[in-house]
């Protein structure tokens, strides 16, 4: 994958949203409004799409920011559920999203099909088939975060950060493909990425809504409750 300001400012946007997100922990002391279900869904993603670290060998970069999300995002989990006084806040009755049942298998169900589909029998590739999966994945791994908040309605600030820098992240890197798409000679194009891509996207449009009107009106961040 050949690099342009949008990929770096996606990947920037994504690394940032991260460290925020370490840092909020780190500071508060505390994982209220924080789903942990979400972080495991993106180890999920980050995991069986990157095996390509053990066959291929893209660029330093590629193979440090790779490690760097799976690295990362293992803190987090580990963090929040192991690390006290971290771990007594954390909340599960809260973060409840049953994501092996409505995420994980729907989207394995759906990459398998989609995979036999495109490649056929003959044509069967196992990494490939969890490279479909973990684009699937992606695309609902905030969901468990997004109802979490709802649930909590009142968005810390650092918490509100950390999935604005998401949001940014993914739409950057729609910006990203139509680049690609008309500067770069032999671009394939892959439409259940796009199609996945803008899903995610639009995902955190009612997010960004409330964000910026109270970034506008310098009050506090809170959700409406549902039917408001």
């Amino acid at each position: 994958m050949s690099m342009n300001i949008f990929r770096l400012a996606g990947d920037m946007s994504h690394v940032f949203s991260i460290l925020v997100l370490l840092l909020r922990l780190r500071v508060a002391k505390n994982a209220q409004g924080i789903s942990v279900r979400t972080h495991e869904l993106f180890l999920i993603v980050f995991l069986t799409r990157y095996l390509d670290l053990f066959t291929t060998f893209y660029s330093l970069y590629n193979s440090i920011m790779k490690i760097l999300y799976i690295a990362s995002t293992a803190s987090i989990i580990y963090t929040i559920k192991f690390q006290e006084p971290i771990k007594s806040t954390y909340d599960k009755s809260q973060d409840s999203f049953l994501y092996w049942q409505f995420a994980v298998a729907p989207c394995a169900v759906l990459a398998s099909a989609t995979h036999l589909i495109g490649s056929g029998i003959s044509g069967f590739s196992f990494i490939e088939l969890l490279w479909t999966f973990s684009i699937y994945l992606e695309s609902i791994a905030i969901l468990p975060q997004l109802i979490v908040l709802q649930r909590y309605r009142e968005v810390e600030n650092l918490t509100g950060n950390y999935i604005f820098f998401m949001g940014a992240y993914r739409f950057l890197y729609i910006l990203n493909w139509i680049y690609r798409a008309n500067f770069e000679a032999h671009y394939q194009h892959h439409w259940v990425v796009y199609i996945c891509g803008v899903l995610q996207t639009l995902l955190y449009v009612d997010f960004f809504y409330y964000y910026f009107k109270s970034k506008k009106s310098g009050g506090r961040f809170t959700l409406p409750t549902k039917g408001t």
